[in-house]
């Protein structure tokens, strides 16, 4: 059950391996909808919100200590449930376009692929944290592993946690996402994350505008068009 059969917004979830470029897609859309004086609200996970701020530096970056599976996947799960409550279902009930990098998809695809922790347990734990809310609509950001961590040592230079993982691990978080893109054709919208961002961008508008539930597509209707 999407957002659309809880509230009035409309709740579409970015996800992809990393160096996919969807950080800078939502940002893109996010600028592009404000501009058709949509109200929208741009968030993530790791870090969306007050109390995230601190988990996110726990959880993937610099600090010296080893961080084991099972404390990483808790440290997620109870970001999330505070993400949910604070930010995402207030912003939901009032009618905005959210917009979020990450959600459930990456603990599965992370903790379930990369990890090795088993995958329906994990959907239960995700389903406590959010209470049952689901995207309307998840944007897949697929490319290459090996793709996306050169874009992503480039963008940054110095790697976080997940980044400094081995590439078999990144392939597994990859596959992942794609499996469960065809598990749930309905709800994904799976964009080729290798090609240059304008043609991504543009991709990811028409595939808005053919997916989106109809009461949005028409509110963005206009948007499209031009």
């Amino acid at each position: 059950m999407g957002s659309m059969m809880r509230y009035q917004g409309l709740f579409i979830t970015f996800e992809g391996p990393e160096g996919s470029g969807k950080t800078t897609q939502i940002r893109r859309l996010g600028q592009w909808l404000k501009k058709k004086g949509i109200p929208c609200l741009l968030t993530r996970e790791p870090g969306g919100s007050r109390l995230s701020t601190h988990l996110r530096r726990w959880i993937l970056n610099r600090l010296e200590y080893h961080l084991v599976p099972e404390t990483e996947l808790f440290l997620f799960l109870a970001d999330r449930s505070q993400h949910v409550k604070e930010i995402l279902v207030p912003a939901l009930k009032k009618g905005k376009v959210v917009l979020c990098d990450r959600y459930t998809d990456s603990t599965l695809a992370y903790q379930g692929g990369g990890r090795g922790f088993d995958l329906e347990l994990l959907q239960t734990l995700n389903q406590a944290a959010t209470e049952g809310l689901q995207p309307d609509l998840t944007v897949l950001f697929d490319v290459p592993v090996e793709v996306g961590l050169k874009r992503a040592a480039a963008r940054r230079g110095k790697k976080d946690r997940m980044e400094r993982e081995a590439l078999l691990f990144h392939r597994k978080v990859r596959k992942v996402f794609l499996r469960l893109s065809r598990r749930f054709p309905g709800r994904f919208l799976v964009l080729d994350a290798g090609k240059s961002p304008e043609q991504v961008f543009q991709a990811l508008t028409k595939g808005l505008q053919n997916r989106l539930p109809g009461v949005w597509k028409k509110k963005l209707e206009r948007g499209f068009r031009g």
